[in-house]
């Protein structure tokens, strides 16, 4: 089973910003499309922002997509989130996700901290 991998969470305040990367270790797979989704305590999961491999990618809300930049690095399978202007409710567990390109499946990573103080 491939785990992504993940990195770039921590703690900041608010107004501040963090890079998240996540890459699918050894090039086991191609993806179609990258993305997050991020778990705050007592919360359900929630869809963040998503790229396609082919081009065009999707935020969850407006209130994101005013400060988060999704983008990839094609060569190195990696996906990034740029997220700016950071506020407490986006204390969250972030997770990434790949969609292995032809087979319809998703992978997932091990999560990453991101706590953002007032």
């Amino acid at each position: 089973q491939v785990q992504l991998v993940e990195s770039g969470g921590g703690l900041v305040q608010a107004g501040e910003s963090l890079r998240l990367s996540c890459t699918v270790p050894g090039r086991t797979f191609s993806p179609s499309a990258m993305g997050w989704y991020r778990q705050a305590p007592g919360k359900e999961r929630e869809f963040v922002a998503a790229l396609r491999w082919s081009g065009g990618s999707e935020y969850g809300t407006e209130a994101v997509k005013d400060r988060f930049t999704i983008s990839r690095d094609r060569v190195k399978n990696t996906v990034y989130l740029q997220m700016n202007s950071l506020k407490p409710e986006d204390t969250a567990v972030y997770y990434c996700f790949a969609n292995r390109a032809g087979w319809g499946d998703r992978y997932w990573g091990q999560g990453t901290q991101v706590t953002v103080s007032s």
